[in-house]
């Protein structure tokens, strides 16, 4: 398998995560944190297990565990703001504004890594805010009244994205993607952990009259997305950090197309309204912003 083709796969593995991730914060389960603890515990274990699998090379004061860790609290803190505007939004309008980050991934390697980008490329930078702002101007009813602050808070996941995605990359050139997976996870299981673990929180998972089955299939879920995930990185260990992240960014489209199929055959599985121009809105907007990013690395 090819650096590329592991992106791809990765981008729609995490997809069908991100819609599953959608249905539970929003439709399964009581709140955001009684989310956050089931999968606080289940990335800790997998933590645990894969350390000791495929154990670091390299003793924890090292530079590459410091990347890594950045990376890892910087990623999470994306995933926060990504969670709570799943629980509010629909899915298929947040991921396509938070998946604009390789627009800004692009920019930084320019600025810190000395990557000069063409004059096409900045323009497909325009192309993608276009397409962004398609998404803002055609998204349905929220579940909160507050919209504008909503989308702010979407394009500081998009910056938080990209910055854990440059220094990832600088953590790959000395340990694998199963490392840098393990120090994600247990941060991820340590945050998640540290928010959720409240007598509340347990009770009101408890008192869910159909818990057993929201619990299995948060499990399910976050079996697969650990598949996605060491796919991106070990895609990001091969592969230049701007075009690994271009093809990853190819999630929103099937984001949008998994979550269009649902509304036929499951219409209250997501949160999702609209007609259909609406619906050709959101694809037009997908497709701007992909095809955009795409630009800046195929050009």
């Amino acid at each position: 398998m090819t650096w590329a083709n592991a992106a791809l796969l990765s981008a729609g593995i995490m997809a069908l995560v991100s819609v599953f991730d959608s249905h539970l914060v929003s439709k399964r389960l009581p709140s955001l944190r009684a989310f956050m603890l089931p999968v606080g515990v289940i990335h800790l274990v997998l933590a645990v297990i894969t350390a000791f699998v495929v154990p670091l090379p390299v003793s924890l004061l090292s530079s590459p565990v410091g990347f890594a860790l950045l990376s890892s609290f910087i990623r999470v803190g994306a995933i926060l703001i990504l969670l709570d505007s799943l629980r509010r939004e629909e899915v298929s309008t947040v991921i396509p504004i938070v998946y604009t980050y390789p627009v800004l991934v692009a920019v930084m390697a320019s600025v810190f890594l000395d990557e000069r980008l063409e004059s096409l490329q900045w323009a497909a930078v325009c192309i993608v805010v276009v397409g962004a702002v398609l998404v803002s101007v055609g998204r349905g009813p929220s579940r909160s009244d507050v919209v504008r602050p909503r989308a702010a808070l979407l394009f500081l996941s998009s910056l938080l994205f990209a910055a854990a995605d440059v220094t990832g990359k600088q953590a790959l050139a000395d340990i694998s993607s199963w490392n840098l997976f393990s120090v994600g996870a247990a941060t991820m299981g340590v945050v998640f952990i540290s928010l959720g673990l409240r007598p509340y929180v347990i009770r009101s998972i408890r008192e869910l009259p159909d818990h057993g089955r929201a619990l299995a299939l948060v499990a399910g879920n976050e079996v697969l997305a650990p598949v996605g995930i060491v796919m991106s990185y070990w895609a990001l260990e091969r592969g230049p950090v701007s075009l690994v992240s271009t093809l990853i960014s190819s999630r929103p489209l099937f984001v949008v197309l998994f979550a269009l199929l649902l509304s036929r055959i499951a219409p209250r599985f997501l949160f999702w309204t609209g007609g259909r121009r609406t619906v050709l809105l959101r694809v037009a907007a997908t497709v701007l912003i992909v095809g955009g990013i795409a630009i800046i690395e195929i050009h």
